[in-house]
């Protein structure tokens, strides 16, 4: 099966599952990829995190039960998961702008967010820049924080954790601890589904673990290595939703369940040289 048909079997196991506790888990399942690199493809192609999507899909739902039906608001609120009235208002006040019981009551306007499904889009006018890598398992060592389940939370830990790594000298140290490949400082992701989540900003290397840092064994895989420039983050995520559109459909690969690795070439973020290492698997016939 197609990954873009996996895909698409995961948005009907999310349709069929709204009124219920959906699992991101089981989802990434279904799609053949793992929690992480499922709500990443997912947040690419849509365009919208897949808990956004999925609180305006049970939003959109109770709206019709809204007005369809005369089943009282506390219930409708039951039925899509929220057992406090106070937040399945505020729920569907940040969707639709209006509160339910206006809703309730008729002529007011709602918003419909009807299911996703994905096909593929022909691009690539544009170049791409990789390569092919087989590489051994590498250790890596320096600063980590923890990351949570759902990607989107994260977007201001990241950053944050790049700012302290600079103002506390820590990647100035870590480019004088660099002795193995690849060369450069190193944001990766750790995000399997056998281990807690982490961001490292490392470098890969066989010195003592200095104090206070972490080191991470990096697996052997196969990886598909991108190349690009411009001002970071934003140049890096243009990058990677580029990846999982336009490259991943049509290239005969699919995620391995390994860490996504950022390699920074040059120390100016302004205008930086970077790659971009994505694990991959030979697609599932």
């Amino acid at each position: 099966m197609d990954w873009i048909e996996r895909l698409n079997k995961a948005m009907e196991y999310l349709e069929e599952h709204m009124m219920e506790e959906i699992s991101y888990e089981k989802a990434a399942r279904i799609a053949c990829c793992s929690t992480y690199h499922f709500q990443r493809m997912f947040a690419y192609m849509a365009n919208v995190p897949l808990s956004e999507y999925i609180r305006r899909r049970r939003m959109s739902l109770a709206a019709e039960d809204l007005q369809s039906s005369d089943e009282k608001i506390v219930d409708i609120a039951l039925k899509y998961g929220y057992a406090s009235p106070t937040a399945f208002n505020r729920a569907f006040q940040g969707v639709h702008g209006v509160a339910p019981s206006l809703v309730k009551k008729g002529n007011v306007s709602v918003k419909a967010y009807p299911p996703i499904s994905f096909t593929i889009t022909i691009k690539g006018a544009v170049g791409l820049d990789y390569r092919i890598e087989e590489k051994k398992a590498f250790r890596v060592i320096g600063v980590c924080s923890p990351l949570q389940a759902e990607v989107e939370k994260n977007f201001a830990v990241v950053p944050q954790l790049w700012q302290q790594a600079g103002s506390d000298g820590s990647l100035y140290k870590l480019a004088g601890m660099m002795d193995g490949e690849p060369k450069g400082i190193l944001g990766v992701s750790a995000c399997n589904d056998e281990e807690e989540w982490k961001y490292l900003i490392c470098v890969s290397s066989t010195l003592p673990l200095p104090e206070g840092w972490e080191e991470y064994l990096v697996e052997a895989y196969t990886w598909a290595v991108f190349t690009g420039t411009g001002s970071c983050p934003q140049a890096i995520q243009q990058l990677e939703q580029r990846i999982v559109t336009e490259w991943l459909p049509a290239s005969g690969y699919e995620y391995a369940d390994g860490p996504d690795i950022e390699v920074y070439l040059t120390p100016d973020m302004q205008n930086s040289s970077f790659e971009v290492w994505i694990p991959i698997n030979r697609k599932r016939q």
